[in-house]
């Protein structure tokens, strides 16, 4: 494995094993999670996610081990590009050349949100391919 530093790791328990995959949850915490003050402020936010491993043929853990979950630092970048700034400039483009074309600023707000939709069913048909690009791993 490469230096720690070129990783995005994660602590996680093993949900559940299967034949070639495991399901391992991970705690996703905002930067602000370890503040002090994290208890009277509504910023702050953790959640449970569930993320799919490749089984390895050296695989030895069982429901319930602790481990430690990486992915590349590039493919993190990989996926802010994918999920976030993507379908920001969409938006934003969209909005500018719809007001451009109807001077109506209801209809070009409509039709850039609703231009979401279609971005992200083609994303989510591309699922597969973006698993195998997108992999985590388990130290």
């Amino acid at each position: 494995m490469s230096n720690s530093k070129d990783n995005i790791q994660h602590p996680g328990i093993i949900e559940s094993v299967g034949e070639d995959k495991v399901q391992v949850t991970i705690l996703s915490q905002s930067a602000c999670s370890s503040c002090h003050s994290k208890g009277m402020c509504s910023v702050s936010e953790m959640e449970n996610k569930i993320v799919d491993v490749t089984k390895t043929p050296d695989f030895n853990y069982k429901v319930g081990d602790e481990v430690i979950v990486y992915m590349k630092k590039s493919l993190g970048s990989k996926a802010v590009l994918y999920g976030y700034l993507y379908p920001f400039l969409l938006v934003l483009i969209s909005l500018i050349l719809m007001l451009i074309l109807t001077s109506n600023e209801g209809i070009s707000g409509l039709t850039a949100i609703l231009l979401l939709v279609p971005y992200y069913f083609i994303l989510s048909k591309f699922k597969d391919k973006l698993s195998t690009t997108f992999e985590f791993k388990i130290l």
